[in-house]
């Protein structure tokens, strides 16, 4: 039988308390890095670094989730939607706490340090490129194209909920369509930007993908569990249905193998060709306890997901996609992790301002997300696919 009409109640409960609940846990993250700013203030921008990364990548995942609906046209995904567009529309957060990063430039990236600038022949080579002033320059166009696309799909979207203007919709996709192709290579230099530069060196013309297959893998178990979650609190339980989660099921599993498969070819390529100063970068994350993280991302990323979901009865199980989707995420800062430190630590180690860093952020980030998500409908109301999502079985 099809539903008509949306049976749920579609307002986030005012009653609850989960959005001061991480602001408290972001605030006190926050103050506590703050010990490890002025104790440790190389670890710090290290830590901070790691765990801005982490944000920001989970974000421009769902932006380009959102974006790629609205140009496929995509039904199957209308009655979750608002969630990624909800966290999509919250991208102005990062210039905000990116600023911390700025103050610690020199103590990231060696291409600062006068030394090296003096003394080595390939820093001086990539001095138009990477310094300071131009650095600051592009993450500001990298920020303010992210945080324009994300409000305006945002505000879009809810002007449909509220006008019922179908219009809009191809308001959508006439803005989603460049905007993929501007992610692209935004995308792609704010991850040479952030982290591959760290190591002034090594250059790798796959890591932008690898960086995008990272984040979307980590974005969709994000949706994932925030589906879950408003389940089990006994929201859009008529509305989410279980081919919802199947087909998230099978993204997050066709994504699994494309990770492992861009991942694992910018490591053959860099293999094959033996370039020095390619082939450091993984000299070092093969050596010592560095080499367990680098199978076990292999492992836990790509063979643990793909052998899992393979059942067609594993994609609807709730509990084994909420276990799934927690590992990916965890993985997915530990790969971050793995990515930036070895240029600071010599062996893998953590420290106590990785996980004040974490939790800082993260805080803010997910509280700021449930103060948005409870502002609107929790569901794309009047969006000319709604029921026909909605009826998707």
């Amino acid at each position: 039988m099809q539903q008509t009409t949306l049976t749920d109640d579609l307002k986030f409960p005012e009653t609850s308390g989960i959005n001061k609940t991480f602001f408290a846990a972001g605030v006190i993250g926050l103050l506590i890095s703050a010990i490890g700013l002025f104790t440790n203030p190389e670890q710090f921008f290290f830590s901070y670094l790691v765990s801005f990364t982490f944000i920001a990548s989970i974000s421009l995942g769902t932006l380009f989730f959102v974006m790629l609906q609205f140009i496929t046209r995509s039904s199957w995904s209308v009655v979750f939607r608002r969630v990624p567009e909800t966290i999509a529309a919250n991208m102005y957060l990062l210039p905000i706490i990116f600023i911390p990063v700025l103050f610690g430039l020199e103590h990231l990236y060696e291409w600062l340090d006068p030394q090296m600038i003096a003394e080595d022949e390939l820093t001086r080579h990539k001095r138009p490129y990477l310094n300071a002033p131009f650095f600051i320059i592009r993450n500001i166009i990298y920020f303010a194209t992210w945080a324009f696309l994300g409000h305006k799909i945002y505000k879009n979207s809810i002007a449909m909920d509220e006008s019922a203007d179908w219009d809009i919709d191809v308001k959508q996709r006439t803005i989603s369509a460049p905007g993929i192709l501007i992610f692209a290579f935004t995308g792609a230099f704010a991850s040479f930007d952030w982290l591959m530069s760290l190591d002034s060196h090594w250059f790798s013309t796959m890591f932008g993908v690898y960086f995008f297959a990272m984040g979307f893998q980590a974005a969709l178990a994000v949706i994932i569990l925030i589906c879950v979650y408003l389940h089990r609190a006994g929201l859009l339980t008529n509305t989410i249905n279980k081919a919802h989660f199947n087909d998230l099921a099978l993204l997050l599993f066709g994504f699994s193998v494309f990770y492992a498969y861009i991942s694992f070819s910018q490591f053959f390529l860099i293999y094959y060709a033996n370039i020095p100063e390619e082939t450091m970068w993984y000299y070092y994350r093969l050596q010592g306890n560095w080499s367990f993280f680098t199978y076990l991302f292999l492992v836990g990323r790509f063979a643990i997901p793909f052998l899992l979901l393979l059942g067609k009865s594993a994609k609807t199980n709730i509990p084994l996609l909420t276990a799934i989707s927690a590992g990916l995420i965890l993985l997915h800062f530990l790969e971050l992790h793995w990515i930036a430190m070895p240029v600071l630590h010599d062996s893998m180690s953590f420290h106590w301002l990785d996980v004040a860093t974490l939790a800082g952020l993260g805080g803010i980030a997910v509280g700021l997300f449930f103060h948005q998500f409870r502002k609107n409908s929790m569901v794309p109301k009047n969006d000319p696919l709604v029921l026909e999502s909605l009826n998707k079985h």
